[in-house]
């Protein structure tokens, strides 16, 4: 039997809009989503699309300009901040420097007025959690920007909130241990059983962390998805190039159905689910993904296609390949490196169900 989901964030018909004197900036624009309980959600997209504005009116640092936010069914738009269940971990840690680890994480239990016996037990617990035990008398000072992240994360989980907010948390660590975090991150989410709504900018920290992801342009939510989802079906362009790399290759549609026959202007056929709307000779963009491409040798009676740049990454390459002013990306598994060269004329090969037509 499957076990009905709990919805722990209703966001319905929000619009967010910054006034003033002279100007009015609308940073989001009727964001509707459903995150549930117990769930590793991200807010994604690049800057100043609006992702930290709607985890700032979820937190209720912002207020709201149209729409509503539930939290557990309740609606939390007129709690201030210190009412709701929630606790944020900001991009910067804003541990107190004159008071040691031990006592970062014990204050937000103590502005509580919790049972001094408690507040010990509880400080202990998380510490222990994020791995900061053997760290409690120590100043923030004297620590690592890895450290001093896992005690503003325990700080943030010793009271116990219902959704914990990430804004950016990993953007000041450097790549190895920014790397280490994410792992250690999901895994905290997973012991915790909390729900985590995570923002940031990095799409591979969004694919290797995310239960769902939530792609936001221009005050717009894009798309929702399991990370898979958003990867291999984009809903638009902007997901797909935002989302990894992308292939938006022109053509036309030959036949309609939905299982039409699509013609690039490199002169190749492709069968793929055609869109009800696509009618016959209507053009079309067509989005693959440079690892799904196969090529093979050719010659320059056969093949249009050429390989123009072509980039060595020690364990693969990218290639690039040019037609009719049209350029095609490629990446190559580590076996061929030796097989092709910059120069040499191929032709390609589109593996079923690897592309899509894309509005």
């Amino acid at each position: 039997m499957t076990l009905k989901k709990v919805n722990a964030i209703e966001v319905k018909n929000v619009t967010k809009v910054y006034r003033s004197s002279n100007t009015e900036t609308r940073a989001l624009r009727n964001a509707n989503l459903t995150i549930y309980d117990n769930e590793f959600f991200t807010l994604l997209g690049p800057s100043g699309c609006g992702k930290t504005t709607l985890l700032r009116l979820i937190a209720g640092f912002e207020d709201i300009t149209e729409g509503s936010i539930n939290l557990f069914d309740q609606e939390i738009v007129n709690l201030p901040p210190n009412k709701r269940p929630v606790n944020t971990v900001f991009q910067q840690y804003s541990l107190f420097p004159h008071l040691d680890v031990y006592e970062n994480v014990a204050f937000g239990l103590r502005r509580l007025k919790k049972d001094e016996s408690l507040t010990k037990k509880r400080t202990m617990e998380v510490l222990e959690l994020v791995q900061m035990k053997d760290y409690a008398t120590r100043k923030p000072n004297q620590l690592s920007g890895g450290q001093q992240q896992r005690v503003a994360l325990a700080r943030a989980l010793a009271p116990e909130p219902k959704v914990l907010l990430l804004d950016e948390p990993l953007s000041a660590l450097d790549l190895k241990l920014r790397q280490a975090m994410r792992y250690e991150l999901k895994t905290l989410q997973r012991e915790t059983g909390i729900t985590f709504v995570f923002v940031t900018h990095d799409q591979e920290e969004a694919l290797t962390m995310s239960d769902r992801i939530a792609v936001i342009n221009e005050g717009e939510i894009q798309q929702i998805g399991e990370p898979e989802q958003i990867y291999e079906s984009p809903s638009n362009k902007f997901v797909a190039n935002f989302i990894g790399e992308a292939n938006l290759l022109s053509g036309f549609c030959k036949t309609n159905g939905e299982n039409g026959l699509c013609e690039l202007y490199t002169g190749h056929s492709i069968n793929l689910f055609v869109p009800s709307h696509i009618k016959q000779n209507d053009k079309v963009t067509i989005f693959i993904r440079p690892e799904r491409i196969k090529i093979v040798k050719s010659s320059k009676d056969k093949s249009q296609l050429s390989i123009s740049e072509f980039t060595y990454l020690g364990n693969a390459a990218t290639i690039q390949l040019k037609s009719n002013e049209q350029i095609i990306n490629v990446n190559l598994p580590i076996e061929d490196l030796k097989v092709f060269k910059k120069g040499d004329y191929v032709d390609i090969e589109f593996p079923k169900g690897s592309a899509q037509v894309i509005d």
